[in-house]
């Protein structure tokens, strides 16, 4: 008989998607009742617990949208290897003030330097700010922007690409000019 409200409480949460809640209400309870908190103070640490962790993947499900190569942030970066990057116009990059208002930053600079890494560290912290992101080169959106008109789906792909708050174009030295000289807005380098 004991079981029976446990069974259900168990059945309930999974239909109602609450993993969290599933997994830690027993544990939490304990905790609440040998620290002798109230059922709201229970009730309140469950929620707080469920919240972290849909946050927490909700930013996993926005990286591997995002189609990075690899997930890099900007706490790994060695600023000191590029003394010509400016790190506080970096940091200020990531905190993402910029793409809400709609302007752009291009990267420039000789291969090996950490564009990638600086753009890969940009885009996770725009992916951590709840934002849609998307990471691809340029050869690579050429093709794919190619292939939809062939298929009659251009129209399909640029309504994909205008939902995502942030587009990542990487390499692209590695297209021809004839193919990057479309007017793009404002631009500011870093």
């Amino acid at each position: 008989m004991t079981e029976t409200p446990q069974i259900l409480l168990n059945h309930q949460l999974k239909k109602l998607k609450l993993p969290t809640i599933l997994r830690e209400y027993d544990k939490q309870a304990r905790l609440c009742a040998a620290k002798g908190r109230d059922h709201v103070q229970f009730l309140a640490r469950l929620i707080e617990l469920e919240l972290i962790d849909r946050e927490r993947r909700m930013i996993e499900r926005r990286i591997k949208a995002a189609r990075f190569p690899a997930t890099k942030s900007l706490d790994s970066f060695d600023f000191t290897a590029i003394p010509s990057l400016n790190k506080m116009q970096v940091l200020e990059l990531a905190r993402g003030e910029w793409i809400d208002r709609c302007e752009n930053v291009i990267a420039l600079g000789p291969s090996g330097t950490g564009k990638t890494h600086v753009a890969l560290g940009l885009g996770l912290a725009a992916c951590q700010k709840g934002l849609a992101v998307r990471f691809t080169t340029a050869a690579a959106i050429v093709h794919e922007l190619m292939e939809a008109r062939d298929e009659r789906q251009l129209l399909r792909l640029q309504k994909q690409l205008v939902k995502q708050k942030l587009l990542i174009i990487d390499e692209l030295g590695f297209v021809p000019p004839c193919l990057t000289s479309a007017p793009m807005g404002q631009f500011r380098s870093i």
